[in-house]
């Protein structure tokens, strides 16, 4: 499988499109989309017009429909395997997120694709019916390979921990030589001229969030960020001249400028994630944020599959 031969990709629970932004970034080709949102469906084939898309629920996909490809991505559902979202049993909305996952080998079974790369959170290592998934996949030919991933760790300015297993249809796993790039400061993309601010000290302010500010400003001065929840920094601020900790599907991170104070934008957010400029997000600020959330960050997923056609 050299270079030539991983040119065409198709993209499961294709979101905003990230790992489909990283594909194209480095030269593969996404000849297929599918998501069961259709404002993901739409904001997908906004920024990626030459794709084929279905809005679909994947588990009743017919995958001959799909045309072939060298490798399919795929990023299930993480909620129902998050720390963050709670996993607990007997949940059923979790229940049907962590399922989606079966969706990938069923694709598999039907293409028998060359390669494919699953992106998670690293909890879904944990998942009670992993060993059962990954028995499926190895019944099917395909060799697992999990590589842990920060974000940080490929010049993206945030902390964002992620899983991605590649899969060959190989004798052995294929484990990849990632790049470890320089961290990029959260500050690089902030921009203190634009956004919304109000000030700190308001009426009906938060004393917790005040005691974040009193916190922040006594490690870090005038200027820091800081997260609305959570723990870590949520207590004691974070400084610019780190990456951003995780972007969220929801508003978490505050800009703290003197006696002012802000949440991200969602162009910031956009280029914590390292999706390009240009690339179109829903006019709804929660809308955008909550999918950026949920995205694959493409600088990453670049990277990763440079590595798995170098090393294929």
């Amino acid at each position: 499988m050299g270079n030539a031969a991983i040119a065409e990709a198709v993209d499961l629970f294709a979101g905003l499109g990230g790992f489909s932004e990283g594909a194209e970034m480095a030269g593969i080709r996404v000849v297929w989309a599918g998501n069961h949102w259709r404002v993901a469906v739409d904001t997908h084939a906004a920024n990626h017009p030459g794709t084929r898309h279905a809005c679909q629920d994947l588990h009743q996909a017919n995958w001959a429909e799909v045309p072939r490809h060298d490798i399919l991505l795929a990023a299930p559902c993480c909620q129902g395997h998050s720390r963050a979202r709670g996993k607990a049993a007997n949940n059923p909305q979790h229940d049907a997120s962590r399922s989606t996952a079966w969706a990938v080998v069923s694709a598999l079974e039907y293409h028998r694709t060359p390669a494919a790369v699953i992106e998670n959170v690293p909890e879904f290592l944990e998942w009670a019916l992993y060993p059962a998934w990954a028995m499926a996949m190895n019944q099917l030919g395909y060799s697992l390979a999990p590589h842990i991933v920060d974000a940080a760790d490929h010049g993206v300015p945030q902390h964002r921990q992620r899983m991605f297993i590649v899969a060959t249809r190989s004798k052995h796993p294929l484990q990849l030589t990632l790049p470890k790039r320089e961290h990029v400061p959260v500050s690089s993309i902030i921009d203190f001229s634009a956004g919304k601010w109000s000030p700190v000290e308001k009426p009906k302010r938060s004393p917790k969030t005040l005691a974040r500010v009193a916190a922040g400003r006594a490690r870090f001065g005038d200027r820091f960020i800081m997260p609305y929840y959570g723990k870590g920094s949520g207590l004691t601020g974070r400084s610019l001249d780190r990456p951003v900790g995780t972007i969220t599907t929801v508003d978490r991170w505050a800009i703290v400028d003197g006696n002012r104070m802000r949440m991200f934008s969602k162009d910031e957010c956009r280029a914590a994630m390292s999706f390009r400029a240009t690339y179109i997000l829903p006019r709804q600020h929660k809308l955008a944020v909550h999918m950026l959330g949920n995205a694959v960050c493409p600088v990453v997923g670049r990277d990763v599959l440079e590595a798995l056609r170098a090393a294929a």
